[in-house]
């Protein structure tokens, strides 16, 4: 359990993200909730200024925050603001919470690798947050896309490969 740590991060509908990131190795456990918002124990119904986002409990001896980013960065659309898919709204804005200043400058090495990457249209417009306190979702929000297969989603990983290949054959 020493080696575990969270990550918060936000890119749209929280349920396809969890269902993708569930399968990653070294992530032990995904929570979907609330996060960056203006109110105290949100729902669905009341979380102005919250993203929906995801908790991820991860072993730091199998993973690390940055092949977890450069993950983020596939499974959804970062130059996107306030969207994802169908969903619009301040709600499905890409965003990482970061919980130190380590943190927060590795998220913006991560997005300028990103950003000189090519691989997507335009510029990351992925937000660079504090962390604040993560609210988790109600119940029939978790583990969504387990309980209904079919259900919606507008996450899926890209096929242009990692974001740390040319920075790791660089090296």
């Amino acid at each position: 359990m020493e080696n575990y740590k969270k990550v918060y991060i936000a890119g749209g509908c929280f349920w396809g993200m969890e269902d993708l990131f569930r399968k990653r190795p070294g992530i032990n456990d995904t929570e979907v909730g609330y996060i960056g918002g203006k109110n105290e124990h949100p729902t669905y119904r009341n979380h102005p200024g919250h993203a929906e986002g995801i908790e991820l409990t991860y072993d730091d001896s199998e993973t690390n925050f940055r092949e977890i980013l450069d993950y983020f960065f596939r499974i959804h659309n970062p130059t996107t603001v306030n969207r994802q898919g169908n969903d619009i709204g301040s709600s499905y804005r890409s965003a990482i919470f970061f919980q130190n200043e380590e943190e927060k400058n590795l998220a913006q090495e991560m997005i300028d690798v990103v950003n000189a990457s090519g691989k997507w249209d335009g510029k990351v417009a992925t937000t660079l947050e504090p962390y604040s306190t993560f609210w988790p979702a109600e119940p029939e929000h978790q583990d969504y896309l387990e309980r209904i297969p079919n259900g919606y989603t507008c996450h899926f990983e890209r096929d242009f490969g990692s974001f740390l290949e040319k920075e790791n054959s660089d090296v």
